[in-house]
């Protein structure tokens, strides 16, 4: 592999990565390794890095060029301004996935209360954020993988909020009583079919959190269609979903009777997140 000699400057080391993967995922990779800050590898290329860091780069770097994510190599994902821990068990938090917290506070942060249910809740990105974001919220959070709860209950904990974590497949453990303000979800949206599904870092990823069905609108069409037994009148749901599926979103949200159907874009000016109000 060409392999730099055992007494490998930082420098060398990160000329080295360069040749295999994007410089910025070599620097994030390093950084990690030896636990410092982007500063110190720019501020002492000459530094020679101790024979276990060495090796423990070179390792991350090999996972890296069979199409391992960074996030999984490094144990975390920034969402939202904050570091999310993430395992294999759950999918990668992602910055589209942003827009559903800025349209929550939009709609909810003059709110002095507000109950809020996140679908399929993965790392507990969505869920913590909100319950971070929104003014004195109760959250709830479920997800049909015990070991994705466990990811997410952790999340919850190292930011110093709470959540109430539920083992459930969508609505199934929700109580018939039970009512919130805001429902949202980023579910699984890609045709099982889909080519994507078995390219790149999506290989690594957990299948359930990704494909839903022949046409990848199989767990949308369940949340839209529940979402009303369990919302106040007047309450939001917020659902994530493909580049090409909002118009067909839209019709399901009006099929389920809400009211105020919206498409939202993301950054990319792609629309991203569709939603509605619950009229009763």
């Amino acid at each position: 592999m060409n392999t730099p000699p055992a007494e490998t400057r930082i420098a060398d080391a990160l000329a080295w990565a360069r040749k295999r993967i994007p410089p910025n995922e070599a620097r994030l990779l390093l950084r990690h390794v030896c636990r410092c800050p982007d500063t110190r590898l720019a501020a002492w290329p000459e530094e020679i890095l101790p024979a276990a860091q060495w090796e423990a780069f070179q390792r991350l770097i090999a996972r890296r060029t069979e199409g391992e994510p960074v996030a999984y190599l490094t144990g975390e994902r920034e969402f939202y301004g904050r570091s999310f821990l993430v395992t294999p068990a759950v999918l990668i938090p992602r910055p589209e996935t942003e827009l559903i917290v800025e349209l929550a506070v939009a709609h909810f942060a003059a709110l002095p209360y507000s109950r809020v249910l996140d679908l399929g809740t993965g790392s507990g990105a969505l869920a913590v954020t909100l319950a971070l974001e929104l003014e004195h919220p109760k959250v709830t959070a479920v997800d049909a993988s015990r070991s994705a709860l466990s990811v997410a209950s952790t999340n919850a904990i190292r930011l110093g909020t709470r959540v109430s974590f539920l083992w459930s497949d969508w609505y199934s453990a929700l109580k018939r009583e039970e009512r919130f303000d805001l429902i949202v979800a980023n579910p699984p949206y890609i045709a099982e079919n889909d080519p994507h599904l078995i390219q790149g870092d999506l290989r690594f990823e957990p299948l359930v959190a990704l494909a839903s069905g022949k046409d990848g609108l199989r767990s949308i069409t369940a949340i839209t269609a529940g979402a009303g037994r369990y919302l106040n009148d007047g309450g939001w749901l917020f659902i994530e979903h493909g580049y090409n599926q909002s118009a067909t979103v839209r019709g399901l949200l009006a099929d389920a009777g809400f009211a105020d159907i919206t498409s939202w874009q993301d950054l990319a000016d792609i629309e991203r997140v569709s939603g509605g109000r619950w009229t009763g």
